[in-house]
């Protein structure tokens, strides 16, 4: 039967989870705000707003993911776009949606197990039961599977397969269906098939671990290849497979991740307006004299835009355009180098959301990362300016004589803008604002001053905005989900302090050990996302640094620079893919042109390493 569609022709399903997923994001904003409204001026509170917002998170987390999933916007390293053969790379995609498929329906199960047993006894957020909030897990994920079948069969995959993995999801998620008819009471038979399952899962831990890493090649969702491996690692250590969903539900009542749908979204609004253009104008005006005044524009402008949407790509994708109509006297293979390079070049400047999570993940203090990343960002875009002011000396272009006037009009025309990233840490630094609260800050002060003041951005086209922004926070807090699971059971493993353990035995020297952690980062970077690496990879090495006596803001700072170097560092450095799709150039010429960037940065991450007190001089005075 063809689903019930809306005046405009589009499924009533998809714009009541649009809807749903906007009236997150706004109550979102609105909740944080109205907090600190009440916090400043009568010296009280919003009632239950911690709660109430992590259970909006998790809302948010599950139909934002459905949307991803819908649009085909989830990250994924996808070696298939190498293939010339369509027939072979609709075969492959429509395998990996099989995959997907399938552990989604185990998802939808678990979380279904999770809200029978795990939430008890039942806590109120607010007057609403806290199971209400976490139906929408298994509705999520049943949806998402539902999605991913229909992408198989749209790659040509038969429809008795499509039905079959999600058969074969369910056969495989009996121990949680059972759980979730019997509750607590499990019959005996019941808590042996569970044990059968758990054996047979410790049998196949590796050939399925080796079959996930495939479908991730095959341009399977990381997601659900993180969620996979998790689930099987779990059940095969004699776990129970729903713990994955409640690390899933833990993960997505976190008030600290809040922020990160907060600060993308208000690097939406920037996007959709012509703050871009306006700030272009602005910076020409101010260093357009210079030589390479136009490098400094380009750079100092990814790194703004990167700071707020934390994704390297919205930066490319928004800014590629008219950045590279900015550097037109250049040689293109130099400007596109340039472009590709700088779109993850703000990564070590607040607000970053992934300096927000390494502050999640390793417990250490947000202000003082926040602080850490500044010199080292510093020092990065100090370098790749320099190199361009090379380039443009030696090329002989032409530069602009300055005009007080002309820098007068740009600021006024822009201040507001230039002036956002000033007060965000005025109000964070000075203790106005909280985290949350902060990101909430964000969105509203963006949205007074593209909407009403600039009136760039109408009401109605808000609308379009937040339809852009969903996916990529659907795609972010995916991962964040189903890291949760994969991180709790390396850490349940102890696998930190074995892995710790034998480091300190094997290599004595500091300098050695950093070494090999830039060798390792930044292989990690070229091969997962920068989201999924934070959850999982750093809390293996998060001991290391105590052992050898490193200060947890410089492994941080250590760890994102790296990232920041494997978002170019082929075969699969995601900016590069990005960079191909927008400037419509082959990966391998994007590749070429970006090298003399990619070895800039490496020289800074040597330097970043081994001369701690750049990460470190800053946090001495707060």
């Amino acid at each position: 039967m063809a689903a019930k569609r809306g005046a405009d022709g589009r499924p009533l399903l998809w714009k009541i989870e649009e809807i749903i997923c906007g009236l997150s994001l706004l109550l979102l904003t609105v909740i944080p705000l109205a907090d600190v409204l009440l916090r400043l001026a009568f010296r009280s509170r919003f009632p239950a707003a911690p709660v109430l917002t992590a259970h909006l998170l998790l809302t948010l987390g599950l139909l934002s993911g459905m949307i991803t999933t819908r649009n085909g916007d989830h990250l994924s390293i996808g070696l298939i776009h190498y293939l010339k053969n369509e027939n072979v790379k609709k075969g492959l995609a429509a395998a990996a949606a099989l995959v997907s498929a399938f552990f989604a329906v185990i998802f939808g199960w678990c979380s279904a197990s999770f809200i029978r047993v795990g939430l008890y006894p039942v806590q109120m957020v607010g007057f609403i039961p806290d199971r209400v909030f976490a139906l929408v897990m298994p509705l999520g994920y049943g949806v998402i599977a539902f999605r991913f079948a229909r992408q198989a069969r749209a790659s040509g995959a038969k429809a008795v397969l499509c039905a079959a993995a999600v058969l074969l999801g369910t056969v495989c998620s009996l121990p949680a269906i059972l759980k979730f008819i019997w509750g607590i009471n499990l019959p005996d038979a019941a808590w042996d098939l569970s044990d059968s399952f758990s054996l047979a899962a410790g049998w196949l831990r590796l050939p399925a671990v080796v079959f996930l890493a495939a479908a991730a090649l095959m341009g399977t969702p990381l997601f659900i290849v993180i969620g996979g491996v998790a689930m099987v690692l779990i059940q095969g250590n004699w776990g129970e497979i729903d713990i994955v969903a409640g690390q899933i539900y833990n993960a997505l009542t976190q008030n600290n991740l809040i922020a990160i749908p907060l600060f993308t979204l208000a690097g939406f609004i920037l996007s959709a307006s012509r703050a871009g253009e306006r700030l272009v104008e602005a910076f020409k005006s101010f260093f357009g004299w210079i030589p390479g005044g136009m490098i400094i524009v380009t750079v100092v402008l990814c790194a703004f835009f990167t700071s707020f949407t934390g994704a390297s790509g919205v930066t490319i994708l928004a800014m590629g355009g008219i950045l590279l109509t900015v550097l037109k006297d250049y040689p293109q293979r130099f400007a596109i180098g340039l472009l590709t390079a700088s779109g993850s070049i703000g990564l070590l400047f607040p607000p970053s959301l992934p300096i927000l999570l390494v502050g999640a993940a390793t417990r250490t203090n947000t202000a003082h990362l926040f602080l850490g990343g500044i010199l080292p960002g510093l020092v990065l875009v100090a370098a790749t300016i320099i190199f361009g002011i090379g380039v443009s000396v030696k090329t002989k272009i032409p530069v602009t004589p300055f005009s007080l006037k002309r820098a007068a009009l740009g600021f006024k025309g822009s201040c507001a803008e230039i002036l956002l990233p000033l007060f965000l840490m005025a109000a964070y630094f000075g203790g106005l604002f909280f985290l949350v609260e902060l990101g909430a800050a964000a969105v509203a002060y963006v949205f007074i001053v593209e909407v009403f003041i600039n009136k760039e951005i109408t009401l109605r086209e808000m609308g379009a905005v937040f339809a852009k922004a969903i996916p990529i926070i659907g795609g972010i807090l995916s991962i964040l989900a189903l890291a949760q699971a994969l991180s709790y059971y390396i850490v349940d493993s102890r696998a930190p302090e074995y892995f710790a353990a034998w480091m300190e035995n094997t290599i004595n020297s500091r300098w050695v050990f950093l070494l090999i952690l830039n060798l390792a980062l930044l292989l990690t970077g070229c091969l997962i996302d920068i989201f999924s690496a934070i959850m999982i990879i750093l809390p293996l090495i998060a001991p290391l640094g105590e052992i050898y006596g490193i200060s947890p803001v410089h492994l941080g700072i250590i760890f994102l620079i790296n990232m920041e170097a494997g978002f170019l560092t082929p075969p699969v450095g995601l900016n590069l893919f990005l960079a191909s799709y927008r400037f419509e150039k082959p990966f391998t010429t994007i590749s070429r042109n970006v090298l003399p960037f990619l070895i800039i940065q490496l020289a800074v991450v040597l330097i970043v390493t081994y001369v701690p007190q750049l990460s470190l001089f800053l946090t001495r005075f707060y």
